[in-house]
């Protein structure tokens, strides 16, 4: 065998990925991330419990608020509690890197599971108990003290990473239209760290050329019309030399998501199920629509009656308007809507077919002219979409799901499109925390599929909680 040592150019002369630099660099930035992470959260935790040490001891035995006398037995439980709590949030994901966390919408519902996982062991190991309301107001400061905390963290970080100009060095992988696409579309930053892109090249010899020039910290690849061999190839590559790959999935690989495996076959067979609520989520599901939707209905009805008044005041119709929707296995149905629009908006709706700005069957305009002045607030604010809540009650549509379209566009919609109309339409959903109307309609139906294969209540609470950051931001909304 020839003893000739290989080129450096040669990717088989790098090192293995798990033996470069950069690996090990991440893995101390992670251990670090994760470290102050769980010192936020323990920090939360002490603070908030005695807090609500606190709130009982002045109402129900006054007296000084000292540290020793209202620690007299929650001590014994507080390590207990410290361990419950890191592995509940490392077990949700809330110590995943920078990019994977989610916030508040992932916190409130673990610390709650902590508060009942810890009123369960207590009650099975028979602790004495003077009231059960400190677990739940325990549950409520320290939930909210470990969001602020985790959110003033991420600002923080945020903004020192951006002012010392990390950046993450990236590579366009794809023909020139998928290229162009994913341009489009990343944005200019992923988890508060900027893009740099370096370049973009398509799936050929290119790329090693590439990967042997500067360090770079990801391949982005666009995996439509890309063959399986080159693709491993370039994988292996990219590995080798330290660098992540990303691809960018084609439609039918969200579609595996929740494949399930066939054994017994002489090659690998999955079972694509149709996605549908049943049995238990569906419980779950519908369960907490009607409480959370009772709640917005009853809680905000003095902001309904103020909405009101300023509809009727503004201009001549109804206050709310409904419009014919197509839901749940494509049967249409009458979703209801604070008015935003004269009252002849869809007489001159053919008329605007022209000005259309949005892509495939959706219709938008930026300055529709039907728009009354204050429907344009009410529309940048999204609060035209409250009385959804009143079609959530009536079982017609769920708090988050893939958003109901009008006939108008339903009808235009691909065949491959309308698998979304297997569950119950949302007020929200991934479309309205993603990109809202910025996205093309394809890449919004894709988030749907997302939606569809990875449900859980979790992903339903952490859209909830992200909506409104998504409505002030007003990215995309018109």
């Amino acid at each position: 065998m020839s003893d000739k040592r290989r080129p450096a150019d040669d990717a088989r002369a790098a090192r293995p990925y798990f033996l470069s630099a950069s690996p090990f660099r991440s893995f101390a930035r992670r251990l670090v991330s994760i470290a102050v992470l769980a010192t936020i959260d323990i920090g939360g935790l002490v603070i908030g419990l005695y807090a609500a040490l606190a709130v009982r001891s002045l109402v129900f035995d006054p007296k000084p608020v000292l540290w020793g006398l209202l620690w007299n037995h929650e001590t014994d439980w507080l390590a207990f509690l410290i361990l419950l709590l890191v592995l509940v949030f490392w077990r949700a994901g809330l110590y995943a890197p920078r990019e994977l966390r989610e916030g508040a919408g992932r916190v409130v519902p673990s610390v709650f599971l902590v508060s009942a996982l810890a009123l369960a062991f207590a009650i099975g190991t028979g602790q004495h108990f003077t009231t059960f309301g400190l677990y739940v107001v325990g549950a409520v400061i320290v939930a909210a003290l470990i969001s602020l905390f985790r959110a003033s963290y991420e600002v923080v970080t945020g903004t020192v990473l951006r002012a010392v100009g990390v950046r993450r060095r990236a590579v366009l992988v794809g023909d020139q239209a998928a290229r162009r696409h994913l341009r489009e579309t990343l944005g200019t930053s992923r988890g508060g760290i900027a893009y740099e892109f370096a370049g973009e090249v398509d799936p050929g010899p290119e790329v090693e050329a590439v990967l042997a020039g500067p360090q770079l910290d990801e391949l982005i690849v666009a995996d439509a019309g890309l063959d399986e061999p080159r693709l491993l190839e370039i994988v292996e590559a990219a590995h080798r030399r330290g660098v992540k790959v990303r691809v960018a999935p084609r439609t039918t690989e969200l579609l595996l998501e929740r494949g399930e495996y066939v054994p017994g076959q002489g090659i690998p067979l999955f079972e694509l199920r149709p996605p549908i609520f049943a049995g238990t989520d569906w419980a779950t599901k519908r369960t907490f629509d009607v409480l959370v939707g009772a709640l917005i209905a009853i809680g905000g009805l003095p902001l309904w009656l103020l909405i009101a008044l300023a509809i009727k005041l503004s201009s001549r119709g109804p206050v709310l308007y409904s419009d014919r929707r197509i839901g749940l296995g494509e049967q249409p149905f009458a979703m209801h809507k604070f008015r935003t629009m004269v009252r002849d908006a869809d007489v001159r709706k053919v008329e605007l077919e022209h000005a259309n700005e949005a892509s495939g069957p959706l219709f938008k305009i930026r300055d529709d002219p039907r728009v009354t002045p204050v429907g344009r607030l009410l529309r940048r604010l999204s609060i035209d979409e409250i009385p959804n809540v009143l079609n959530v009650l009536r079982g017609e549509m769920s708090l988050v799901g893939p958003r109901p379209l009008p006939v108008r566009d339903f009808d235009r919609l691909e065949h491959w499109h309308r698998r979304r109309y297997n569950i119950l339409p949302g007020m929200t959903g991934l479309w309205q925390v993603a990109g809202r109307s910025d996205l093309t309609f394809d890449d919004l139906v894709r988030l749907d599929f997302y939606y569809l294969e990875n449900w859980s209540i979790w992903l339903d609470v952490t859209i909830l909680f992200k909506t409104p950051l998504a409505v002030f931001s007003q990215r995309g909304a018109y």
